[in-house]
C-alpha cells in the first residue's frame, strides 16, 4: 500500500518513538539511518521518514537527489558487506506540503541482522548497539519463536522427578477434577509434560515437566541459571535487610516467594462481599504467578522479586511479542509458557491468561490508591506502589455515615460522584457495591470475572448487574464483545 499524506501527517502528529524515527538526511542516508534500520528489524519493525527534523520540522530532500538517494539505501540493504543478512526493503518518494520525503516501513524480522558487523535494536526512540553475549542471546532466543519449555531431554527419568509432590497437586485441585484420581503417568500426559525430540525421535520429559516438578539437581541440570532472587531493601537500600534465594521447582518457588513476600508487607484489613479478604495475598498471587510462569527459563538472566519503602516490583527475562505499557485497555493476552500456564491454572494458583493484568489493577487500587505499572520489553518489569499509611477500610470510611461500609467507600474512591452513592447506600446489597466498585476500578472486566472474584454463579452476576442497570447506576457500553460497563455519574 502506498504511503499517503494523511499517514505522514499521523507520523509527524505522533513523533519519535519505538516505532517511529525522523532522519533529516539531506545529503543522502548516513550509517545512523541503516542503525535504525537494523533496530527496527530486530525489534518490533517501525516507521522511517527521511528529510524530517527530530523534532518533527519538515525540511524536506532536495528533489533531484532523491532517485539516487533511494538508489543507494537499496545498494546498502543488499550489500552483504554492509548489512547482514541482507534483506529487501521498498523505499517510497512522496510530496508532503511541497516537501520531498522518503518513507520506508521496515516490517519485524524473525532473523538477527546487523549493521557493519554490529547489531541493533530499538528503546525508546533510540538505537542502542547490542553488547556482551546476555543481551545478543536474548534477541536470538525471541526470534525462534518457539517455546523453550516444549524442550524433551530424553535422558530425564522419573527418578529425576518429585513424585513425592504429586498427592499436593491433586489436593491442590479442585473438588472432581480428573487428575483426583489418576496414576503419576496419566498427569505427565493429561499436564503435557511429555513428548518427543523432532531430531532424534526419544520419548522424553520436557522442560516444563523438569522446571514444574524436577528435583533441585535436575533443575541445576537443565538450568544451570535459574534461580529467583527475593530482596528486602528499605533501610540498605544499595544491598539489601533481607534476602532469599530460590533455585527449586516452580511450586515450592511459588510458597517461598508468597512467604517472603508476607513477611515484609502488611495485611492491610479489607472486606469483599462481608467477607475478609487479604489484598496482600491476592496481589503476591498475581505478582509471583506473573513472574515464574511467564518467564523466558533459557536466558541467564536471573528473576527477581524487590521490595522497597514506596514500591515493590518483579523482573523476568521474557519473550515480548510487543513492546510497552500494558494496561487493560490494550491488552492482548499471549501465552509465554502455556504448558505451565495450564499448570498452574489446573492447581489453582492461577486464572485464565489476562485475568492478572485486571486483577492487579482492581486491587493494588485498594491496597495502595495506586496502579500498577506493566512494562513489556526483552526483560519484563511489574511494579506495584506501596503506601502503608493509606488503609481503604480508614481512608475511605472518613466523611461518610458511621453505618458505610468499606465496599461503599471503595466505590467513592473509584470516582463514583455523591448521587451515585445515594443510590448505593439505599437500594443494593453489598454484593451489588462489590459489583460497582470492581465495575469503577475495571470497565472491562467480564461477568465469568466477577463471578470468580465473587464466588458466586454468572447466573447471580448477570441478575444482580440487571438491577444495577434498571436502578440507573451502571450501564454497558458498546457491544458484549468489544464493549465495557460504566458507572454513570
Amino acid at each position: 500500500m502506498k504511503i499517503t499524506s494523511s499517514r505522514i501527517n499521523t507520523l509527524l502528529t505522533i513523533g519519535e518513538n519505538l516505532n517511529i524515527e525522523f532522519k533529516r538526511a539531506g545529503d543522502g542516508p548516513k550509517a545512523d539511518t541503516f542503525e535504525s534500520v537494523c533496530a527496527f528489524l530486530n525489534k518490533a519493525g517501525g516507521d522511517l521518514l527521511l528529510g524530517v527534523d527530530d523534532d518533527g520540522t519538515v525540511v524536506g530532500l532536495p528533489p533531484k537527489s532523491v532517485d539516487a538517494m533511494i538508489r543507494n539505501f537499496v545498494k546498502v540493504m543488499n550489500d552483504p558487506n554492509l548489512f547482514e543478512p541482507t534483506t529487501q526493503l521498498y523505499p517510497e518518494h512522496i510530496v508532503y506540503k511541497r516537501k520531498h520525503l522518503i518513507y520506508v516501513h521496515v516490517p519485524e524480522s524473525p532473523e538477527v541482522h546487523r549493521f557493519k558487523g554490529a547489531t541493533y535494536v530499538r528503546v525508546h526512540e533510540s538505537d542502542v548497539r547490542v553488547k556482551g553475549t546476555e543481551p545478543l542471546a536474548q534477541l536470538f532466543i525471541r526470534k525462534q519463536h518457539v517455546f523453550t519449555e516444549q524442550r524433551v531431554f530424553p535422558y530425564v527419568t522419573k527418578k529425576d522427578m518429585r513424585l513425592d509432590l504429586l498427592p499436593r497437586i491433586k489436593e491442590m485441585t479442585r473438588d472432581g477434577h480428573p487428575w483426583r484420581r489418576m496414576s503419576a503417568d496419566a498427569i505427565f500426559k493429561s499436564a503435557k509434560l511429555m513428548g518427543v525430540d523432532a531430531e532424534s525421535g526419544k520419548k522424553g520429559f520436557k522442560a516444563a515437566a523438569v522446571l514444574l516438578l524436577g528435583t533441585d539437581d535436575c533443575i541445576g541440570d537443565v538450568f544451570p541459571a535459574y534461580k529467583t532472587d527475593a530482596l528486602l531493601r528499605r533501610v540498605n537500600v544499595d544491598r539489601y535487610d533481607d534476602r532469599v534465594t530460590v533455585s527449586t521447582n516452580l511450586l515450592d518457588s511459588y510458597d517461598q516467594l508468597c512467604a517472603f513476600g508476607e513477611k515484609h508487607l502488611l495485611d492491610k484489613f479489607y472486606l469483599e462481599d462481608d467477607m475478609r479478604v487479604s489484598l496482600r495475598d491476592k496481589i503476591l498471587r498475581e505478582m509471583i504467578g506473573n513472574l515464574l510462569i511467564h518467564r523466558e527459563f533459557s536466558s541467564a538472566r536471573y528473576a527477581r522479586l524487590i521490595i522497597e519503602r514506596d514500591r515493590m516490583y518483579t523482573e523476568n527475562a521474557n519473550r515480548a511479542f510487543r513492546y510497552g505499557r500494558i494496561t487493560p485497555k490494550n491488552l492482548e493476552p499471549e501465552p509465554k509458557n502455556p504448558i505451565i500456564a495450564n499448570f498452574f491454572h489446573q492447581i489453582r494458583l492461577a486464572d485464565e491468561l489476562g485475568s492478572g493484568v485486571r486483577n492487579l489493577y482492581h486491587y493494588v487500587k485498594i491496597y495502595s490508591n495506586a496502579e500498577p505499572v506493566f512494562d513489556e520489553d526483552d526483560v519484563f518489569r511489574l511494579t506495584v506502589p506501596l503506601d502503608d499509611a493509606y488503609s481503604a477500610d480508614r481512608a475511605l470510611t472518613e466523611g461518610l455515615p458511621q453505618t458505610a461500609t468499606a465496599q461503599e467507600s471503595a466505590v467513592k474512591a473509584s470516582g463514583v460522584n455523591d448521587g451515585v452513592n445515594e443510590k448505593v447506600n439505599e437500594k443494593v446489597n453489598e454484593r451489588q457495591r462489590s459489583i460497582i466498585s470492581s465495575v469503577s476500578s475495571n470497565p472491562y472486566i467480564t461477568q465469568a470475572e466477577l463471578a470468580t472474584m465473587l464466588g458466586i454463579s454468572i447466573v447471580h452476576v448477570n441478575k444482580n448487574m440487571k438491577k444495577l442497570q434498571a436502578l440507573g447506576i451502571i450501564r454497558r457500553v458498546g457491544p458484549d464483545k468489544g464493549g465495557h460497563w460504566e458507572v454513570i455519574g
